[in-house]
């Protein structure tokens, strides 16, 4: 009987709960303890991420047999995520000016740090094994890069000797052009001229006045010659004006001022204020703020600068400072009564 009421009084006590894990993949904390990377969420998460990932490994293992060498540029620094080892790696290895493209990359692929990342993660995730081969690059091919980047360094080095090369030439051969047209230009004329009589050397009369003659002749250009205009040749007349001189004004071939340097008269004294004066800018700064106002208030159109009499406001009496207020009253009527009658006197 005790062994039955044991049995019924029994509590169950649940085991303890599964500690909380964070997945970086799924971005969520479950409680289901290792239970969580078989599920197909998960494995859908790890299926994309290695997906996005692989293109640039791949990109990386084509450079293994044909490396790149280019000229070095900002944008050579970029980096990638590299989901095996939850770290960012650059991607091309720069050296001074030279830039071998996802050169980085494959050097942190075949290290053994990543190798070891690598099967972290896949036993971590279960992910699939046959796909862990392509995130991997072997020593031999790591080799073989290196082999590909010396050869690919020496290309581009003969390269940029024969871009040098060449820019030279062309250098050399417009240098070699201008000193045949300077040569040109200062070598004096040999061939006697027919129309000018003797060549004798006393008919030379100055070398520089040749060269700079023969520098504007137009025949020394090989252009055509120009045609002589033959001025007696019965065409249109031409009206001659005259000089237009005016006495006492000078022009600029006799050294007179010019007109826009002389001073005008009423700018000559420099009393003269330029611009609006202090008053007019404080009624103009006054009008501004009048502007602000509401248009329909009380007051609105009255002219402040109008001037008003002394006595525009009727006169009720005197102020009450001290004595009895019926003496101000009586004193007020008086002094109105006195007004009244000096009027009528000289009205009358």
């Amino acid at each position: 009987m005790a062994k039955d009421l044991l049995q019924v009084v029994e509590i169950r006590v649940p085991g303890p709960m599964a500690s909380p894990q964070r997945c970086p993949l799924c971005r969520q904390t479950f409680f289901c303890g290792r239970g969580h990377v078989y599920s197909r969420k998960h494995q859908r998460q790890l299926r994309g991420a290695l997906e996005r990932f692989l293109p640039q490994v791949e990109a990386a293992r084509k450079a293994v047999r044909a490396t790149q060498v280019e000229r070095y540029v900002p944008e050579h620094e970029r980096c990638c995520w590299c989901l095996c080892c939850g770290c960012e790696v650059r991607k091309h290895l720069s050296h001074g000016n030279l830039t071998v493209l996802h050169g980085a990359l494959l050097e942190h692929l075949a290290s053994p740090e990543h190798k070891k990342a690598t099967n972290r993660f896949w036993w971590e995730n279960k992910a699939e094994v046959q796909m862990k081969e392509k995130f991997l690059i072997s020593p031999q091919d790591y080799a073989r890069f290196k082999k590909s980047m010396v050869k690919s360094l020496d290309s581009y080095e003969e390269k940029e000797d024969e871009v040098i090369k060449e820019m030279a030439a062309q250098i050399r051969e417009v240098e070699q052009s201008r000193q045949e047209v300077v040569r040109s230009v200062l070598e004096p004329q040999t061939k006697p001229d027919p129309e000018e009589g003797s060549s004798a050397p006393g008919s030379w009369k100055g070398t520089n006045s040749q060269v700079a003659s023969s520098s504007q002749d137009p025949s020394f250009l090989d252009l055509p010659p120009a045609p002589e205009l033959d001025w007696m040749e019965p065409r249109q007349p031409l009206t001659f004006i005259g000089h237009q001189d005016i006495p006492g004004v000078g022009n600029i071939h006799s050294g007179a001022t010019p007109p826009w340097m002389i001073q005008d008269e009423e700018y000559s004294s420099g009393n003269q204020q330029i611009g609006p004066s202090y008053e007019e800018f404080l009624k103009e700064k006054e009008k501004q703020k009048l502007k602000k106002l509401p248009p329909d208030r009380v007051g609105a159109n009255f002219d402040h600068s109008s001037s008003t009499a002394a006595g525009w406001l009727p006169s009720f009496g005197r102020v009450w400072n001290n004595g009895r207020r019926w003496q101000s009253r009586h004193q007020f009527k008086t002094e109105a009564a006195a007004r009244t009658k000096q009027s009528r006197k000289e009205k009358s």
